[in-house]
């Protein structure tokens, strides 16, 4: 490609900065120089992390040019403070297509924030700033970036690829791009190689040669692999001396059921079980891009498309990982702007004392300083914060040398990252305050992940009716009346919006009439308004257990819209006669006015499930309306044996499950959390998913029969076959016989291997967590997309073909759009009964029912009463609709990562109240320098590190994977850093265990079956092996928040 040539010299060059440097490694090694010098080395340095962010650019040994002027520092005064978090402006939203119009969206944004001047950001920093540091460096650092023609006429030849790039959380130098169509993620290894790209950035990226492409490892017990995955990459720590070393870190929970799970992705912290390269030793440059083998396989295989060429040759070579470079940075993630850190204003500090001793001039900031800032989200690079550009209030603490400013959670965005500049530059935008506080922490989550916790806004407001509410007369003359059906919502205890409720009447010959029966909240929210703007902004309700950002204003999600018992409400009901199989044999859906006479908890329905029936004893609730408690018993006796069926069928025809327990916080009065305590799921939370399941699958026939080009749909991809494949390999390695053919056979054979091992939980979570990493994302998407391929609208996990979500119109803002859709069916329904009973015939239910009626669909009557009902009912064209499914999908993601962030914080609160927490953890991975463990209390993964650790001896056998841990009684001799021993392990002598196991008998006269007694030097480890471990509490006001685990270990030996 002509446009490609600079950018070939320029990476050329780039490597032998590479090189020049690993000649100054090996300097360093025998010669350290001042802490000035190390910093100078530092910026020149490829491996950029390096650097420890104590430095002056002015100061930089070797990198500053003596001409730098020093500009003065204009405007910034108390006019640019910063806001706190309840005043947070949101302007890194997702782009999201507003049918009610730019401004409007725009003022949403704004609105977060009731005073301008609150929202007044740092002034941005100049462009003569911006050359001076890229004039720091004496040469580049990294090549230019190609031009956008430059890229798209590289996409076009298939010399390039677009993807999506994802960082390693354990090591920021490797990276993993996914692109579209290609089963295996493409590895970047290296600064130079990532070239400025940040995680979640779109890129360009271009393949190295085949012949550079590392090793393939697979599922091995040395260092097990975490790879690629497409939710979340793998995460690695740092070289090691062979090709491949992967490792499994994930917090997976099943937080909301299994099928829920899948449909959220389980889209934090996923990992593969299998292996892949490390970073390519082989100074790289940009050589043809597979030229060869691409046209070759084209040839032979009649291959068409790059992607397509792509597959053939990593299915021809499936030991080898793909690498490539970053050639552009196509779309720049919204990341960017909501970075959350802390300042290293110790690191500042001790500098400038340093410095301070060696002039004679007072201590004073210039603006050619810098101070960094530490992410606390490792996937992102260090950022330089120009002192000039800095807020005032920071400034001044700066200047006053306050040491307290380092616990101060602060927000940037990154303004512009440099050939010749070694890490972004950015500017603060928030402050949160102490990094160590519970609010702060959940205010930079909100912040973090773009969402709006601000009032809504009045216009919203005014289109809602007014509480007490009554359904107008004329709208319950439209709708079925239920008022007298036996209808009773079941949620948690502590719900507000309820928007679910259940019925079941018997029928002659043993058949049963369930009902479904969801809020009708379209009814509210009408297409084009400004609060279906809103509502469509915020996408989602956001839960943190303790609060909740709602997605409609609570008059609505609370009060008029909620099912709430005792009050008429206006529903959408689905109706299905079953037989005592679990078949449909006919079914009815319609806009409906109910009535709930109770509301049951989920422990309420258990209760009834398990026979336990005596209401004064389990404090049921009120009951209203003229039924008897014995009529909801029955109900509830009913529907749990109808749902029991169900989901047996369910399972027969290839559905997969997948649950662990998970950790459940309690709060104190203020609350904060104080302890955890593991629950599992219950058969009455089966019960009502059961039958939610049953409805979104209906309206997901429906509405994508009657609109085929315009049904917001939800598939669920099959997994990675290599991966899941690997993961078969792996249970055959260790006797368990694992078949993957289908989904079906995955959930019976892993129920059988699950069943063998019900004596070991802890084991079984492990194997469920090995299942959930191969599965992908489930995604909204528009039928108009994909209606030449409808294989691909199927929902592998519940083994369905249709698949939608219907059932929380309150919290989901697809389910408003889907209720639109629904609604249009059930009008152009009526519409072209009306235009046949005029020519004397008669069709009812005919795009709604059971059975679909395709010729009627497809005719002239059938075709106009279905335009006119969804022009009228707002369903959108495949465009906007396809913009909405992407902006869905985000949204969700979002809410996903916020619920994971909050579930981590309220552990570390925990963690933080005890001090220390023993437990015991199943050794997942083992190495020669780590291990991987899984804690079961928590449903999580932590590794422990032991290798150059002061005072312990680790052992590796290779033959026997076998680690042996003993006290080292001499101190170690030889260069290097060493860390001491209570990072790796929590040492308690045997007089504190007696006196406190002395205590602890006192108070309950027992011994606690709890009780976790610490290991002993020397401590043999194997594979799967149970050891006692301590989780912390680690950072807060002095770094990134994390739950560290060290062995329980006694000092007896």
């Amino acid at each position: 490609m002509k446009s490609a040539s600079p950018e070939q010299s320029s990476v050329k060059a780039g490597e032998r900065i590479e090189n020049g440097d690993k000649d100054k490694k090996k300097k360093r090694r025998t010669s350290r120089r001042s802490k000035n010098s190390s910093v100078g080395c530092a910026i020149e340095d490829i491996n950029l992390e390096a650097s420890d962010g104590r430095t002056s650019l002015s100061k930089a040994k070797d990198c500053a040019s003596s001409s730098l002027c020093t500009k003065q520092r204009s405007g910034l005064d108390d006019s640019s403070e910063l806001t706190r978090a309840s005043n947070v402006a949101f302007n890194s939203m997702p782009p999201l297509r507003f049918e009610g119009g730019v401004p409007r969206a725009l003022e949403l944004l704004s609105k977060s924030c009731p005073d301008p001047r609150d929202c007044e950001q740092s002034p941005r920093m100049d462009g003569d700033l911006f050359h001076q540091i890229e004039g720091s460096s004496q040469r580049k650092i990294f090549p230019s970036h190609w031009s956008l023609d430059a890229v798209k006429e590289a996409l076009e030849k298939g010399e390039a690829f677009k993807a999506l790039f994802r960082v390693n959380a354990h090591n920021r130098n490797e990276a993993y791009c996914k692109i579209d169509g290609v089963p295996t993620d493409i590895l970047i290894s290296g600064n130079v190689g990532q070239n400025r790209a940040v995680e979640g950035d779109t890129v360009a990226i271009k393949l190295d040669p085949l012949s550079l492409w590392p090793r393939m490892k697979g599922f091995v017990t040395e260092n097990v692999a975490k790879s690629e995955e497409t939710s979340s990459p793998p995460d690695k720590d740092e070289h090691v001396r062979h090709l491949g070393r992967d490792e499994i870190n994930a917090q997976v929970k099943n937080s909301v059921g299994v099928v829920e799970g899948f449909e959220d992705g389980y889209s934090t912290n996923k990992s593969s079980v299998i292996g892949h390269g490390v970073k390519n030793c082989v100074s790289r440059g940009f050589t043809p891009l597979l030229d060869s083998c691409l046209g070759s396989f084209s040839e032979q295989k009649g291959v068409g498309s790059a992607a397509e060429k792509l597959c053939a040759i990593i299915s021809s070579f499936p030991n080898k990982r793909p690498t490539g470079q970053v050639v552009a940075v196509v779309e720049k993630s919204l990341v960017r702007n909501s970075i959350v850190g802390l300042l290293d204003v110790k690191g500042w500090i001790h500098y400038k004392e340093g410095n301070e001793k060696t002039s004679k001039s007072p201590l004073s900031l210039s603006d050619d300083e810098y101070v960094q800032l530490m992410p606390a989200d490792p996937k992102f690079p260090k950022l330089i914060v120009p002192f000039h550009v800095l807020p005032g209030s920071i400034r001044a603490r700066l200047e006053s040398m306050d040491p307290t400013l380092e616990a101060e959670l602060v927000a940037a965005q990154i303004v512009d990252w440099g050939e010749g500049s070694p890490f972004p530059r950015a500017q603060i935008t928030h402050m949160f305050g102490r990094g160590s506080e519970l609010e702060p922490q959940i205010n930079a989550i909100l912040y973090q992940n773009s969402v709006c916790d601000s009032e809504f806004s009045p216009g919203s407001l005014a289109s809602l009716p007014r509480a007490p509410w009554e359904i107008p007369e004329e709208e319950v003359q439209r709708r079925k009346d239920l008022r007298d059906l036996c209808v009773f919502t079941i949620d948690p205890s502590t719900a507000t919006d309820l928007d679910d409720a259940l019925s079941v009447q018997s029928l002659p010959g043993g058949f049963f009439r369930v009902g479904v029966h969801i809020a009708d909240v379209s009814y509210f929210v009408l297409p084009d308004t400004t609060l279906d703007t809103e509502a469509q902004f915020r996408s989602t309700s956001v839960y943190m257990l303790r609060r909740k950002v709602p997605m409609l204003p609570p008059l609505l999600s609370e009060n008029v819209g909620s099912l709430n018992p005792g009050a008429a409400r206006l529903a959408f009901s689905i109706f299905w006669d079953l037989n005592r199989e679990g078949d449909v044999t006919d079914r009815w859906i319609g806009r409906t006015v109910i009535r709930s006479c109770c509301k049951l908890s989920y422990d309420h329905a258990q209760d009834i499930i398990d026979g336990m029936n005596d209401v004064a004893a389990n404090a049921w609730p009120a009951l209203y309306g003229p039924f008897e408690w014995s009529d909801v018993i029955r109900s509830v006796q009913q529907l749990s044996e109808i749902s029991t069926t169900l989901r047996q069928k369910r399972f027969r025809n290839g559905a997969l499950q997948l649950q662990n327990s998970k950790p459940v916080f309690l709060f104190d009065e203020h609350g904060v959390p104080y302890d955890f305590v593991v629950c599992s799921r219950k058969p009455s939370n089966l019960l009502v998913e059961e039958f939610m399941l049953l409805a979104n699958m209906t309206a997901a026939e429906v509405i994508s029969r009657a609109y085929p080009h315009s049904a917001l749909l939800r598939r669920h991809p099959e997994p990675n076959m290599r991966k899941l494949k690997e993961f078969e390999g792996f249970c055959s390695k260790h006797g368990m016989e694992l078949d993957v053919s289908s989904s079906g056979q995955f959930q019976v054979s892993l129920a059988k291997i699950t069943e063998n091992l019900k004596d070991d939980s802890v084991f079984v979570d492990i194997l469920n967590n090995y299942a959930i990493k191969p599965m992908q994302f489930a995604s909204y998407f528009c039928t108009g997309n994909l209606k030449e391929d409808v294989a691909e609208w199927g929902h592998y996990a519940l083994a369905v073909p249709l698949y939608t979500h219907f059932t929380s119109p309150l919290r989901r803002y697809p389910d408003i759009v889907v209720h639109r859709a629904v609604a249009a069916a059930l009008e152009a329904e009526e519409l072209f009964s009306k235009l046949k009973q005029k020519s004397g015939g008669e069709l009812r239910s005919c795009f709604t029912g059971i059975r679909f009626d395709k010729d009627a669909a497809e005719s002239m009557e059938g075709k106009e009463a279905l335009s006119v009902a969804g022009l009228k009912h707002g369903v959108p064209s495949t465009e906007i609709l396809s913009d909405i499914a992407a902006y869905c999908n985000e949204r969700k993601l979002a809410a996903r990562k916020v619920k994971d962030a909050c579930d981590k914080l309220y552990t570390w609160c925990v963690l933080k109240r005890k001090k220390v927490f023993p437990c015991e953890a199943r050794v997942m991975n083992l190495g020669s320098r780590f291990m991987t463990i899984y804690i079961g209390k928590l449903g999580i993964e932590r590794r422990i590190y032991y290798d150059q650790i002061e005072g312990l001896c680790a052992e590796w056998l290779e033959a026997t994977s076998t680690l042996i841990l003993d006290k080292l009684y001499s101190k170690r001799g030889g260069r290097g850093y060493f860390k001491p021993l209570k990072e790796v392990a929590y040492l308690v002598s045997p007089c504190d265990l007696c006196v406190a196991k002395y205590n602890a008998l006192s108070v309950n006269d027992t011994e606690r079956e709890d009780e976790i007694a610490p290991a002993v030097f020397p401590l043999t480890i194997q594979l799967f092996s149970t050891v006692p471990v301590v989780l912390h509490a680690v950072g807060g006001d002095d770094g990134p928040l994390d739950i560290g685990a060290r062995l329980y270990m006694t000092s007896y030996y």
